[in-house]
């Protein structure tokens, strides 16, 4: 499931600093001749390929970013320090074109891999370059060369992370409004959602994930009813699943343990290494059991699913427990990478 997430962003290299017109001035030496140093260079700009980061939520908050100036020349010979350079992470894949013309100008395509996007400019020089044996006494000098100046897009092909499923009117575009950026369209009908809509979850500074919401599946799915058939293969390119239940129905002659056993059994039915993925149990809609009863409802369900897994208990239309739900979610993505990088182990709490 291929989105695009994109970005814009101003970029400044820094400026070069300037050159220094100076003379040597000590006791015993009258004519001490030129000492002008040399001005810094700018700070360069640097995008590197953040195998952490997923999404470009950080920018659209954050959109100008520039690097410091190089250090004016001084006298006795002292050149001018280099402006500080900025790296900017981004996720792998990022393709970075000019925001005027359209033109792709850069692509991160492997982990760690690290670009100068905007170039600093070089330092000016001093009058202590321009001395020569017919000018012993150069008064020159040259400013610093501007940095590079850059409108650029940032866009990235993003596939989701996290595939919401359940029945219609689970909650699932309820829970995606609530800790997303996403607003799908909610009502008390069924088939509210007539296409993936995909929120970037933020958890904290460069820490966020990806996630869509199918439309609901009904009995039969597999086979091509309802409208939920048509995304199910979208769902084969996700990390984890979360799997949505209606806990308390407004029809009592609903059953909410059969609904949950229908989908997976639907899953099982259009390909087994789908219903084989990592897929975590959420029951939503706690705020309509009474607060006493809420424990035992959810052992109840849990025990008559048969369900080994992760279980969470939220209200989608309050946010209970949505917070913990989606840090749960991104350490497990965050382990997932690391993983997948060789970095760190598997963390065996999330494995089923």
């Amino acid at each position: 499931m291929k989105f695009v997430d994109e970005a814009f962003i101003d970029i400044s290299a820094g400026d070069g600093g300037n050159g220094c017109a100076s003379f040597r001035h000590e006791k015993y030496k009258e004519f001490g001749g030129p000492d002008g140093g040399d001005g810094g260079r700018g700070g360069h700009v640097f995008a590197v390929a953040d195998p952490n980061l997923n999404t470009l939520v950080d920018y659209r908050y954050s959109r100008r970013h520039d690097a410091k100036r190089g250090q004016h020349g001084m006298g006795s010979d002292m050149f001018g320090v280099a402006g500080e350079d900025i790296t900017l992470k981004m996720p792998v894949g990022t393709i970075i074109s000019d925001a005027e013309t359209g033109e792709a100008l850069y692509e991160l395509l492997t982990p760690g891999e690290k670009l100068m996007i905007a170039k600093g400019g070089d330092g000016g020089f001093g009058n202590l370059r321009f001395k020569s044996s017919i000018n012993r006494a150069p008064r020159q000098k040259t400013p610093g060369w501007p940095g590079e100046r850059k409108k650029l897009k940032l866009e990235l092909k993003v596939l989701a992370d996290v595939g919401l499923l359940g029945m219609p009117n689970a909650g699932k575009s309820t829970f995606i409004a609530a800790v997303s950026n996403a607003r799908p369209k909610i009502a008390d009908y069924p088939f509210t959602t007539l296409h993936p809509n995909l929120g970037v979850v933020r958890v904290g500074p460069e820490q966020s994930f990806v996630v869509a919401d199918i439309p609901g599946l009904i009995e039969g799915a597999s086979e091509g009813a309802g409208l939920g058939h048509q995304f199910l293969r979208h769902l084969q390119r996700t990390r984890l699943l979360l799997h949505f239940v209606d806990i308390a129905p407004f029809d009592d002659d609903v059953d909410p343990v059969a609904q949950a056993k229908a989908i997976v059994q639907e899953l099982k039915k259009y390909d087994e290494t789908l219903y084989e993925k990592p897929r975590w149990l959420v029951l939503n809609k706690l705020d309509m059991v009474p607060e006493a009863e809420r424990e035992s409802t959810v052992k109840s369900f849990v025990k008559r699913l048969g369900w080994r897994g992760p279980v969470y208990g939220i209200s989608a239309l309050t946010r209970e427990g949505c917070e913990p739900l989606t840090r749960a979610i991104y350490t497990y993505l965050h382990a997932q990478r690391q993983a997948e990088l060789g970095e760190v182990e598997r963390d065996p709490r999330f494995d089923d």
